[in-house]
């Protein structure tokens, strides 16, 4: 990608009031700058289903990156509606369910009151000083190219992700799997929360 200039967004306030104008971002610039590969996370599925039904699932590999199996606790399998998921495998998405690539182990050491370990803290600074979209976005990016899921690495690709439920960030990444994380760019903060 050679110079280019965007408008950013800035939102008021957090949270999934600004998903549809977030989608709307992330498919304008899809298709200003030919990007076909189109990273989202999704928790419940509702921002999954509205992705599907804006972007051409024909033109576009969608990627949707939801919670591990028990993120929450043993007692809740998934929090993503598996029937709910396969509808939308049917429709053309495609799915990663596993371990966040900034959490594994460190979030299970920290949650029983151990001392921060270096990611965890990464994924603080970076939640802390942008915005929780932003570091989600780059731990999608990175989720996506382990899981096999993005075609060409050396192609952009947009992510999607927000605070809590919904889309609130939109970046341009380049991405690299999780062995190769220093590799990874953003290129572009299009949308965030103030």
């Amino acid at each position: 990608m050679s110079e280019l200039s965007f408008e950013v967004t800035c939102f008021d306030k957090p949270g999934p009031n600004n998903t549809d104008k977030a989608l709307r971002i992330a498919k304008k610039y899809a298709e200003d700058l030919s990007i076909e590969d189109i990273v989202l996370a999704s928790t419940t599925g509702t921002t999954a289903e509205k992705v599907s039904d804006l972007f051409d699932l024909e033109k576009y590999n969608v990627v949707v990156i939801t919670h591990s199996y028990y993120f929450v606790g043993s007692k809740i399998r998934q929090e993503f509606d598996e029937k709910k998921m396969e509808e939308l495998k049917q429709k053309g998405l495609k799915f990663h369910v596993g371990t966040h690539a900034m959490s594994g182990i460190e979030r299970g050491l920290r949650i029983k009151k151990q001392p921060w370990i270096f990611v965890d803290l990464l994924a603080r600074v970076m939640q802390n000083i942008v915005c929780q979209g932003f570091k989600v976005c780059i731990e999608i990016a990175s989720m996506a190219a382990d899981a096999g899921l993005i075609p060409d690495l050396d192609r952009d690709i947009i992510c999607i992700a927000g605070t809590g439920r919904g889309a609130d960030t939109v970046c341009i990444i380049q991405p690299a799997p999780t062995s190769e994380f220093m590799d990874l760019r953003v290129k572009a903060i299009l949308c965030k929360p103030q």
